[in-house]
């Protein structure tokens, strides 16, 4: 039985990682400040404390500050919004991102109606959601991003090819599949009211499952020598397992990316290249080097 090729996150994570270092240092030494990345978790959720450890570890990696910003669970969606109007507000506060899910008491439009696109780092806001629809510059959503960079840096051809994306989600599955169109790709949209899902993901030469749901897709579902991204991170029992039944579909697909170590570590890594790209914007419009921010930094 031939084993299928590992689509390992870490190897491509580690080659974006480096080029930030060097982005870092020279953001450094021309502007005196380290930028800053601001973590808002509200509640907990375990697979949310999981990515959040990760993104801080990316952080300490490059040479960036992680601040994490940690708001009760019983929190008001008020409270909420002057958070991170605040955070809008910091000059060493360079990119933010909110973890999800939110509690479900805290409407989503909370979040994004209240970050400063220009602070948006991980594309939740309708303005840079607009930009990416219409494919303008503008900041990804970067776990999107992170699955189709990983199929292009693996060199699996897209153009052409049928991709079918499972789930919908503004966060994922919304614009994996315009980044999929932008490929080239013929791209087909399942979700929890898709008629005879097995049936339609068979007909896959790329699957890329975000639904949220352990195990959600197996073997008997996928197309010999299908390519498999999953995106799902979900905890089971004391193991993290993703969207994708891994022991039956490696035996057929193949390429396809483990969980963890898949997309995981391409996103933060990604995502340290929207700081940095957010950074330089806001200090150049700014015109630091400034008393301002070497008074805030303590430097």
């Amino acid at each position: 039985m031939t084993e299928p090729r590992l689509l390992a996150g870490g190897p491509i994570a580690a080659e974006i990682r480096a080029g930030v270092k060097a982005d870092v240092a020279a953001f450094r030494r021309r502007f005196r400040y380290a930028p800053t990345l601001a973590v808002v978790l509200v509640g907990k959720d375990a697979p949310s404390a999981v990515y959040l450890q990760q993104i801080l570890k990316s952080c300490r990696t490059v040479g960036v500050e992680g601040r994490l910003v940690e708001i009760p669970g019983r929190v008001s969606a008020a409270q909420v919004r002057h958070r991170i109007f605040e955070l809008n507000d910091d000059p060493l506060v360079s990119g933010i991102i909110v973890q999800m899910p939110l509690p479900k008491r805290i409407p989503l439009a909370t979040v994004i109606d209240t970050l400063d696109p220009a602070k948006d780092i991980d594309g939740i806001h309708p303005l840079n959601a607009g930009l990416m629809t219409l494919g303008y510059q503008g900041f990804l959503p970067t776990t999107a991003q992170a699955a189709v960079e990983i199929l292009k840096r693996s060199e699996i051809e897209i153009a052409g090819r049928h991709a079918v994306v499972v789930g919908r989600s503004n966060v994922v599955g919304k614009p994996v599949s315009i980044l999929m169109l932008r490929e080239n790709a013929t791209v087909t949209v399942c979700h929890s009211k898709t008629r005879d899902l097995p049936g339609v993901v068979r007909t896959a030469d790329i699957v890329i499952v975000a639904a949220g749901r352990p195990r959600l897709i197996t073997g008997a579902m996928l197309r010999k020598g299908a390519v498999v991204i999953d995106v799902g991170i979900n905890v089971v029992g004391d193991k993290l397992v993703g969207d994708v039944d891994f022991e039956s579909a490696r035996d057929v697909v193949s390429a396809i990316t483990p969980v963890p170590g898949g997309v995981g570590p391409v996103t933060n890594a990604l995502l340290m290249t929207h700081l940095m790209r957010a950074a330089r914007a806001q200090a150049e419009a700014a015109g630091y080097p400034s008393r301002s921010v070497a008074a805030a930094s303590g430097r």
